[in-house]
Formats: structure tokens, C-alpha cells, sequence
């Protein structure tokens, strides 16, 4: 009879397994990702069903109080949050999984005799706790920094990396001692050291790369789930957790060649470390200036217009707006498409889901590789809230830290229309080389209030 039990258990975390797998697959595109999240949601709540039905669950107070605990605070992120703190959110979540897998390990070490503790659990233990302590501090600084309150500007000091080195190799001699001879002090201080690690890796990594850290930590944040079904010898954590890893790693990669970053340096910390450079003050150069009545006669007169979307206009919730921009020109025969960089939003596919939620067409909306060419032959381009991402210093200048991310060529196009505050840098800190180009002029004001007052002026056009 056990035996059957464990087959109907097994078979329904696969089960559970499969659901997140097609939950996954489901969110790689805008038009697929609420089945995707269905999927997941099933998947989730099969999972712990099948969990809380284990005959070897004999007290359901601490795991009630956690779920309820758990349901509360997701309920109110998911009521509060707005898209814009999104990126700041998923940072946060990926420390909540680091953190648990440090207090699982730790947790396992302290309930079991260093007599009870083979090689590979104390192995398991060590890995755990190191990559949750490491995703965990790292995280927390990711948050920081997308949330503004640590700035976007790297922080370096001499030797860093030589540092961030040799805490590694402690971390490796401590683990290994601790696989050899499972006491407690050698999993303590590799925790402790792996947190101060995780600090290292991340502050040294400039604003523009930021959106590669968050993807990166969601890759960590899987191993360590993964280590932890090691650990707990659950099936389906060690399944989820290399799924979340796998995944987070391939959408690491995808993001690094999207910004002509290295791969490697992602995973050891060191690219940005070179970013100290980067300007934080605006150039005293004078720029055009424009009304929303300027762009909108430009457009009513235009065959092709490009919006290229960015956290501004996340900021302004100025997607609605652009939608019905969308419809007036589409009346109008004038082609609008919308461009989307890898890494608008400081975080892969925000765009993609704001302009989702306004229900605009996704054969308008298309990604750099796709639309690059057009711009060449576009009348107007239109730039809503966006910076680094159309910043022609990407290719034009060596020394600046945005050199080499590959751009969107908005600058190539007739005329370009830059919807801003003011004349502030962008998350990178570097100064747009598009606002002194001739061919472009600003608009400065309130996102959705301009673009409310280019969709008038063409009604009334």
C-alpha cells in the first residue's frame, strides 16, 4: 500500500510538473501568457494538494498558518502593485526563495546529528544554503537599486573582483569540509560568507544592466529551490527548481547577446564593474523643443509611425492613450507600429504586457530584430518615456558604458518626437545623444497628458 502511495504521489507532482511546463512555454509570448498563467496556477494548486495529502504530513497547524500567511501578502502585492514596481517586486520574490532555501538547509542541519548527515546531504546543504544566501543579498540590492535607493551607478572598489575570488574559493574549502566533517560551523560561515558574496556580485553592475541581474537571480533563485527538493527529497521542487533555473539562464543568455554582454561576466559579477565612468550630469547642449500639436501634424501627414514604449511610460500609465492613438491613425490609413527593446522597462517583456493590457494588436507590437530596418523608412518616430534603449552613444562612443548594446535605431527615421520630464539622464545615468540630434526634438510634460493632446489634435486635424 505505501508503495501505491508513492507511485500516485509521483505521478501527480509530474502531473504538476507538466502544468509548469506549459505554464512556462505559455509566458514567452504576450498572446500565450494568461493560458500560461492558468497553466501555472493549476500546476501550483496540484502541488499542494498532492503535498498536504502526504500521510507523512501529521500536523497541518504551521502549514495552514504559512498558506494563509503566504495568500495574504500575495493577495495585497497583487492589489497594490502597480506594473510600474513590477520589476522592484520580482526582485523582491527571488530573495523570498533564496532566504527559504537558507533556512531549509539550516534548518536540516540543526535537526540532524553530524552522524546523520551523509556526504552528498551535507553537499546538498552547503549548495543549498550557499546559492539562497548569495540570491538572497543579491536580490535585495537588485531591489534597492531598481527602486532608487541605492542609485542606479555602479560601486566599485580596488581589487573587487579579486575579493569576490577568494571568498568563492572559502566558500568551496568550507563546503567541502563540511561534506567531509558535518558540523555546524563550516555551513555557518559558509552562509555567512555567501551573503556578503551576494552583495559583491551586485553592486558593481550599472542601472542599464540591471534587467540581466534580475534574470540572472531568477536562474539562482531555481537552483536553490532545486537544492532544497535535493534536500527535502521532494520530486517536484527538484523538477520546478531546474525548470526556474534552466529557463532564468537561457533568458540570461537571450538578454546578454540582446546587450552584447558576456555571459560569463553576468554569472561572476564582473560586468558593469568597468561603468564607473558613467556620466550622470546632461551635456550643456542646447535641444529643440516641440508641442504635441507639432508631432501630431507630423503623424496626420506621415505613412509609417513608430512608438517606441519605455518605463515612462509605464510611470505615466500612458498605454491607454497610445491605444487610442493607435485606432485614430489606423483610421486615418497611417501604419503605427510599436518597437520593443530586449530590456524596456528594466525588465524583459514589461512592455510587452502594458501594451497588452490596453488591448493593442500584437501584430503591431514587434521586437527590435524585427523592426530595426523600418525605421530608415518611417516618417515619425515617437519616444514614450524611453532612453537608453535609443541612445545612439551605444554605437558611436568607445568610452560611454552603454557601448555596444544594441539599440533601437530611432534616430535613423525622419523625425523623432522624445516624450520626457526633463531633460534628466536615463537609469544608466548616461546622457541621450538622440535629444541633440538634429532630426529630433523633445516634448517635455506628462506622458499620457501628451499623448491625450497628440490624439486630440489629430481627431480635430
Amino acid at each position: 500500500m505505501p508503495e501505491m502511495h508513492a507511485d500516485l504521489f509521483s505521478a501527480a507532482y509530474l502531473v504538476a510538473t507538466i502544468f509548469f511546463i506549459f505554464g512556462l512555454k505559455g509566458l514567452a509570448s504576450p498572446k500565450t501568457a494568461l493560458r500560461g498563467n492558468l497553466f501555472a496556477m493549476v500546476g501550483m494548486a496540484l502541488a499542494i494538494a498532492t503535498t498536504l495529502l502526504n500521510p507523512e504530513v501529521r500536523n497541518y497547524n504551521w502549514i495552514i498558518g504559512g498558506i494563509l500567511a503566504g495568500a495574504a501578502i500575495g493577495i495585497t502585492l497583487a492589489l497594490r502593485i502597480q506594473m510600474t514596481a513590477m520589476p522592484e517586486l520580482v526582485a523582491a520574490l527571488h530573495s523570498f526563495v533564496g532566504m527559504s532555501a537558507v533556512l531549509v538547509a539550516l534548518g536540516e542541519a540543526l535537526r540532524h546529528s553530524s552522524s546523520e548527515i551523509s556526504g552528498v546531504m551535507a553537499t546538498e546543504l552547503a549548495l543549498g544554503s550557499a546559492i539562497g544566501a548569495i540570491t538572497f543579498t543579491g536580490s535585495i540590492v537588485a531591489f534597492g537599486k531598481l527602486r532608487g535607493s541605492f542609485g542606479s551607478n555602479p560601486f566599485t572598489f580596488p581589487g573587487q573582483h579579486f575579493v569576490n575570488l577568494i571568498l568563492g574559493v572559502v566558500i568551496i574549502a568550507l563546503t567541502v569540509k563540511y561534506a567531509m566533517q558535518p558540523e555546524l560551523m563550516p555551513i555557518l560561515l559558509l552562509t555567512g560568507i555567501s551573503f556578503v558574496l551576494g552583495v559583491l556580485l551586485v553592486i558593481p553592475i550599472g542601472g542599464a544592466d540591471m534587467p540581466v541581474v534580475v534574470s540572472m537571480l531568477n536562474s539562482y533563485s531555481g537552483w536553490a529551490a532545486s537544492a532544497t527538493g535535493f534536500t527535502l527529497h521532494n520530486n517536484l521542487l527538484i523538477a520546478t527548481g531546474a525548470l526556474v533555473g534552466s529557463s532564468g539562464a537561457i533568458l540570461s543568455y537571450i538578454m546578454c547577446k540582446a546587450m552584447n554582454r558576456s555571459i560569463v561576466s553576468v554569472i561572476l559579477g564582473g560586468f558593469g564593474g568597468d561603468a564607473a565612468t558613467a556620466q550622470t550630469k546632461t551635456t550643456k547642449k542646447p535641444v529643440k523643443s516641440a508641442a504635441a500639436e507639432d508631432a501630431a501634424y507630423l503623424m496626420d501627414n506621415a505613412s509609417k509611425v513608430i512608438v517606441v514604449p519605455g518605463y515612462g511610460m509605464a510611470v505615466a500609465q500612458a498605454q491607454h492613450a497610445l491605444k487610442e492613438m493607435y485606432e485614430v491613425l489606423e483610421k486615418k490609413g497611417i501604419e503605427l507600429k510599436f518597437a520593443i527593446h530586449p530590456v524596456a522597462g528594466r525588465m524583459p517583456g514589461h512592455m510587452n504586457v502594458l501594451l497588452a493590457e490596453s488591448d493593442i494588436p500584437y501584430d503591431a507590437v514587434q521586437e527590435l530584430e524585427e523592426i530595426n530596418g523600418e525605421f530608415s523608412t518611417t516618417d515619425v518616430v515617437l519616444v514614450v518615456g524611453a532612453n537608453d534603449v535609443v541612445n545612439p552613444a551605444a554605437k558611436t562612443d568607445k568610452t560611454s558604458p552603454l557601448y555596444g548594446m544594441p539599440i533601437l535605431d530611432a534616430y535613423r527615421s525622419r523625425q523623432v518626437y522624445v516624450l520626457k520630464r526633463s531633460m534628466g539622464a536615463g537609469y544608466s545615468g548616461v546622457d541621450n545623444d538622440l535629444f541633440y540630434y538634429e532630426n529630433c526634438s523633445l516634448i517635455f510634460g506628462d506622458a499620457k497628458a501628451t499623448c491625450t493632446a497628440i490624439v486630440n489634435a489629430l481627431k480635430n486635424a
